[in-house]
């Protein structure tokens, strides 16, 4: 069996790194809104509050809040939003990176990372698809097995 990605695997790498585009940036987007959401929290007490008695969107203390609490949404989103990107990540990992690329699981945790850190994961969103485009180039050249039979 041979190491790396097969001519049979572009299709699912193609689909898993649009899917991947998507969800580095909405990930990056709610994390950029969590850390936003934690120095509220942790550095002023405030959780953001969406309909509450101040208004439509207000910083209101833990224990005085009346309407919806946008903090404890943008954690649970960005929790499940960072499942999405790492199964992507894991997906990209096992099809194109894996046997192509030397210390593949390191590179793999080092995209991982891009849902904790912020402002990373808009990186490589750019960055990654390049790299796994490199990587696939050389079977896209290669005649399919319809094509060489012909």
């Amino acid at each position: 069996m041979a190491l790396g990605p097969q001519a049979s695997d572009i299709p699912l790498i193609r689909r898993t790194l649009a899917v991947f585009k998507v969800s580095s940036i909405v990930t990056g987007t709610f994390l950029l809104g969590l850390v936003v959401m934690m120095v509220t929290r942790y550095g002023f007490g405030r959780d953001i509050e969406l309909g509450g008695a101040e208004g439509l969107l207000a910083l209101t203390p833990r224990d005085e809040l009346v309407g919806f609490n946008l903090s404890i949404m943008l954690l649970t989103v960005h929790g499940w939003l960072y499942v999405v990107y790492l199964a992507c990540d894991f997906v990209l990992w096992r099809v194109a990176y894996q046997g192509a690329v030397r210390n593949a699981f390191l590179r793999f945790l080092w995209i991982a990372m891009g849902g904790i850190i912020p402002f990373l994961s808009f990186f490589f969103e750019r960055q990654v698809p390049r790299e796994v485009e490199a990587i696939i180039a050389p079977l896209d050249q290669q005649p399919t097995t319809q094509e060489a039979s012909a």
